[in-house]
């Protein structure tokens, strides 16, 4: 009797590029990018050194440099809606929008110290600050000459994040937080457990829960509006330039090196995220749970549409038809690429279960799609 031995066959892609998590996107510059945010999930902005400003309206493809101010070191970009926006900067420097970034205006500064963060709780109560202790308000949207508000120190102020009209927090160096409660009036400190690190980001999810993030990694959570500070055990000693959190639980930090940390449980645990660069890097921001940026140095803007997270392409197998004895044909379709371009695709076979990359295989082309 004649035995007809059958091959057994399953695809697999034989060759791809790494799995995407951040993929960088054309900037169209050299400078160093300190700050970005979004309006919607196409339209952004992000600023830096040598007075950049650029925008994108399409989601991060493309970036349009808007016309600059030489000389001058933009750090912080914050948007009250699509068309109203401000950016601090060196020697004082306060710029608006009122047209989506079409024409800015520069305000008379009334201070000459460096402003390096700006936010706005309300569209018409916002907050600056900066070095030697600097704390600017307004009350008008930016309309009119921002105050110099009272501050409690000197040294070097790095973020600012209000949860209401009247209660902020502002982060900086020598391990200082500050908590207003009315409004800038009166501020105090909090325990922050450091007398030494930079704290370089701070951000509240709720008016109870908050994250600042700053030198050697660190890492700080607050679960009752700051009056205490926990720190969550370093996973790198890369220092942290930016917190930024989606919804409660989902969070991203970045620094330098290259660094990108995300959690999912509320800041308990942070994992390292390939960010396939070792640019420093300064701003991050997310538009919804997939999608997000990171800018740095170098004209550095990355990108994920995923999550940072790691995610295979979606790929099926053809069952095997014409069997004989010594050969079959089969064949795949890759519907979703997982972010990355499929370099190579085909199909493994073997006489044994379960064929390898490592048993014969064939190479059908590349690119998502079906294939034989």
């Amino acid at each position: 009797m004649k035995k007809t031995i059958i091959l057994s066959i399953a695809f697999a892609l034989i060759g791809f590029s790494s799995y995407a998590q951040w993929t960088l996107q054309p900037s169209g510059t050299s400078n160093e990018l300190t700050s970005v945010y979004f309006t919607d999930v196409n339209t952004g902005y992000c600023v830096g050194g040598n007075g950049t400003k650029l925008k994108t309206a399409n989601g991060g493809t493309n970036w349009v440099l808007q016309p600059n101010l030489s000389g001058i070191f933009y750090y912080s970009v914050y948007f009250t809606d699509i068309n109203t926006g401000h950016i601090t900067g060196s020697n004082g420097r306060i710029v608006k929008t009122t047209d989506g970034g079409h024409t800015w205006f520069n305000y008379n500064p009334v201070t000459t110290y460096a402003l390096a963060s700006v936010h706005f709780p309300t569209s018409n109560i916002g907050y600056a600050v900066g070095t030697t202790g600097t704390i600017l308000k307004t009350t008008n949207g930016g309309s009119s000459m921002w105050t110099v508000l009272s501050s409690p120190t000197s040294v070097q102020l790095n973020s600012v994040f209000f949860i209401d009209n009247n209660t902020g927090y502002v982060v900086g160096t020598n391990g200082v937080i500050l908590k207003t409660t009315d409004g800038g009036t009166i501020w105090t400190f909090l325990p922050s457990g450091t007398t030494t690190e930079w704290l370089q980001s701070v951000f509240f999810t709720d008016a109870n829960n908050g994250y600042v993030v700053g030198g050697a990694g660190t890492i700080l959570k607050t679960v009752n509006a700051g009056t205490t500070w926990s720190s969550i055990p370093p996973i790198t000693n890369q220092p942290l330039n930016s917190v930024f959190f989606l919804n409660p639980n989902t969070g991203y930090a970045a620094g330098y090196n290259g660094t990108i940390l995300k959690t999912i449980d509320a800041g308990v645990t942070w994992t390292v995220q390939s960010s396939g660069t070792t640019n420093d890097l300064f701003s991050v921001y997310f538009t919804d749970a997939n999608k997000g940026y990171v800018v740095g140095d170098h004209g550095t803007i990355l990108k994920t549409t995923t999550g940072g997270e790691v995610v295979p392409p979606t790929l099926s197998t053809t069952s095997p038809v014409s069997i004989t004895g010594t050969s079959a044909i089969s064949g795949g379709d890759i519907t979703s690429t997982g972010g990355a371009p499929i370099m190579a695709r085909g199909v493994c076979y073997a006489l044994w279960e379960y064929p390898e990359l490592t048993d014969s295989h064939t190479t059908d082309g590349s690119g998502s799609g079906s294939f034989v």
